[in-house]
């Protein structure tokens, strides 16, 4: 009975579950980590993120909440390098299949132009997955890996980005 009244007492408080100091030491160590202040603000909510889901899903509070987040943080800078990384080695092989796929220079033809342009209105998520499928021949899985998103994911954004391209191949009257 009484668990059940402080479970209900927590659901109710609304607060914040990191106060102010340790909001400061959150984004300290975030900032220490390479993260770049445009991106520190998310960081704290990732951490407050993983505190609430920690609490709902019935584990009990850390004991020293200040150096469970101080810990929690240092682990989103780290993630935050490897997606940095991992977005570098992706452009560096998009750049390279870009320079392997028109060698001669016979860029000048009309589908060529407007398969280029139409890439270039998709958002680059769904422009991403395009030309790894496309043009560089990788299946699903592998797509999925590189980028470090479920493979759900992947075919539903080449299923919008080819129905986005192929509309605007139709407008342009190429196809």
């Amino acid at each position: 009975m009484l668990r059940r009244k402080a479970r209900r007492a927590q659901e109710d408080d609304h607060t914040d579950p990191l106060d102010a100091a340790q909001e400061r030491r959150v984004r300290a160590v975030l900032a220490l980590g390479g993260v770049p202040q445009t991106d520190l603000p998310d960081g704290v909510q990732q951490v407050r993120l993983r505190l609430l889901e920690r609490a709902a899903s019935g584990r009990e509070a850390p004991r020293d909440v200040s150096a469970w987040a101080a810990v929690v943080a240092s682990n989103l800078a780290m993630d935050w390098h490897r997606a940095k990384k991992r977005q570098e080695r992706l452009g560096e092989r998009l750049a390279s299949l870009r320079q392997t796929e028109h060698p001669s220079g016979e860029d000048s033809s009309l589908l060529s132009l407007a398969v280029a342009r139409g890439l270039d209105e998709l958002p680059d998520a769904q422009r991403q997955v395009l030309v790894l499928r496309f043009y560089g021949d990788l299946p699903v899985r592998d797509i999925a890996a590189e980028l470090g998103i479920p493979e759900g994911t992947v075919k539903s954004r080449l299923h919008t980005a080819v129905r986005a391209l192929r509309a605007r191949l139709h407008e342009d009257e190429v196809v």
